[in-house]
Formats: C-alpha cells, sequence, structure tokens
C-alpha cells in the first residue's frame, strides 16, 4: 500500500474567506498525521482573493484559481510521482481542479464526487460567481476556457468517468437554473443511497469507474454530504445526508485496493464548530475510512 501523504491546499478563491481555510489546520490538529502514519509533502497558499467578479468569465478569482490549480497539480504529480497516497486538505471545492489536473497529466482518470451538492452550475446561474459552485460542470469541461480547459487539457474528466454519489439539491438547483447533469454522467443522489444501502451503491460507484481505459479514480469530498444534524459546520447547509457510519462505509468501500489515486477533503469551517468537537470527529471518519488503505 502507498503511503499517505498530506498536502495543505487552504484555497477559498472559489469561496470567500469565511473559514473554510482553517480546515487543513483544524484536522492536522487532531493528530491526522500520525493517526493515519502519514508524511506531511507540503503547503500551497493561495494569491490575494478578489471579492469583485470578473466580468469575462463571471467568476470569481478565475485567474487565481487557474494558477493555484496549476500549482497544486505540481505537488499532488510529485507526491503520485514518489509512490505516495495525496489526501489533501482543503479549501473550497475548487481545490478539485488541480487535483484532477495532476492526474490529466498522466492518462483518463475517473471521478468519485462526493458532495451534498452537484456543483454543476454555469457562472450565469451562480449568484456570486463562485467557482466552488461550478467545479463539476468546470472539470468535465464546461465553462470558461480559463478554468475548463487548463493547460489546454479540458476535460480533464469525462462524463462517462464520473460517479455523482450522495447529492440532495435536485430541487435547489433547479429552481435556481443550473444546467441539468449529463445523461452520461453516473448519477446515485441520496435517495438512491438509501434504498440501496451506503455500502452497495458505494459498491456500484466504484464498479462504474472500473475499466473503459481509466487508469484508476479520485475521490473528492466535500463535508456537506453529512448530515446537516451532525454536520453544521460548512457555509451552504441542505437538511439531510449521510451519517458519519454511512460515509466511513462509503470510503472504505471507494479507497481500498489499488484503483484509488487520491482524496479530497473540503468545506469543513472550522469557525463553524467553536469546541472542535465535529473536527474530531471528521478526523475520526477519515482515519476510518483510510484504515483500508493504512492498517490503521
Amino acid at each position: 500500500m502507498r503511503q499517505p501523504a498530506v498536502i495543505e491546499a487552504p484555497s477559498v478563491l472559489g469561496l470567500r474567506p469565511s473559514g473554510v481555510q482553517d480546515l487543513p489546520t483544524a484536522l492536522l490538529d487532531t493528530g491526522l498525521l500520525t493517526h493515519l502514519g502519514a508524511v506531511w509533502a507540503g503547503r500551497i497558499e493561495a494569491p490575494a482573493y478578489d471579492p469583485g467578479r470578473d466580468a469575462g468569465t463571471g467568476i470569481l478569482n478565475p485567474v487565481g484559481i487557474a494558477q493555484y490549480s496549476v500549482r497544486l497539480a505540481d505537488l499532488v504529480g510529485s507526491v503520485l510521482g514518489r509512490g505516495c497516497f495525496p489526501v489533501v486538505l482543503g479549501g473550497d471545492c475548487s481545490i478539485l481542479l488541480g487535483n484532477l489536473l495532476a492526474l490529466r497529466r498522466r492518462g483518463r482518470y475517473g471521478l468519485l464526487f462526493l458532495d451534498g451538492h452537484t456543483d454543476f452550475y454555469q457562472p450565469s446561474a451562480e449568484p456570486t460567481g463562485e467557482a466552488a459552485s461550478m467545479e463539476l460542470a468546470l472539470a468535465t469541461g464546461r465553462g470558461p476556457a480559463l478554468l475548463a480547459d487548463l493547460e489546454g487539457r479540458g476535460p480533464l474528466v469525462r462524463d462517462e468517468d464520473v460517479v455523482a454519489f450522495g447529492f440532495r439539491d435536485a430541487a435547489e438547483s433547479a429552481e435556481a437554473g443550473m444546467q441539468p447533469l449529463p445523461p452520461r454522467l453516473n448519477a446515485i443522489d441520496i435517495d438512491g443511497v438509501r434504498a440501496a444501502g451506503a455500502a452497495a451503491a458505494a459498491r456500484r460507484a466504484v464498479d462504474r469507474l472500473a475499466g473503459a481505459g481509466r487508469a484508476g479514480y479520485w475521490v473528492h469530498l466535500d463535508v456537506d454530504i453529512l448530515d446537516d444534524a451532525i454536520m453544521p459546520a460548512v457555509d451552504y447547509r441542505l437538511p439531510g445526508g449521510l451519517t458519519w457510519l454511512e460515509l466511513e462505509s462509503v470510503l472504505r468501500t471507494a479507497l481500498a485496493g489499488e484503483r484509488p489515486q487520491g482524496l479530497d477533503v473540503t468545506i469543513f469551517n472550522p469557525r463553524l464548530d467553536p469546541d472542535g468537537t465535529i473536527g474530531v470527529r471528521l478526523g475520526e471518519c477519515l482515519r476510518r475510512g483510510l484504515s483500508v488503505r493504512t492498517g490503521n
């Protein structure tokens, strides 16, 4: 098994500096490195945040996100090149672009997208231009070329190489005018997860990402996939979601074997967790989910 290597990626260029940038420090303070038997691989600071929406793209900080994505891809690629397993602690969901760029440089890979939201907005439908509501659309080549065609390699992942898993925002996103998910993109919403059971649904998702010329897949985890009752420390809250045990089961299934290439964790806001208890529980969940890789 490849040793986990933790990368800190505290960018909030795709959201706002509300506290999500403190995620890496909060999780590392729970002893995550030791619990995972991981090495620390570095930290990439984001450029200055600009609250003004870019007139050309309709997105906040598009140039900064593009530059950050390249730098993150370089570090993730270096970790992969050393034979380690990258665990990238965000930040907001726009860090997904850098992680996928690292894989796209190597070939064709899939994406298991664990998120309470589908994040498939087009700039015209996203109220404030936050790329953290668009990253799945951008990763599949939809949107301004500055972000949807990084290094001329877009799309970073093909529609048929994605499984969107556990989302529960269909009514909200439709009302806002978000573009629909394309028919070739695999989707298992929260009702589908519950109908099958979390472990069985995760196995179905992983099976869909096997073969077809893919060399493996990346796992993206936005912690708002968790039930709002147990994970209120996020900026955009929705009722419902997975339990801790369900998420642990999904992660164990998704991270087992040699096909998973890395994991990112996004959106947890420690400023909304004043006593630190949610952060500790999140650290435990990640340790248990990654135990299939570490034996810890």
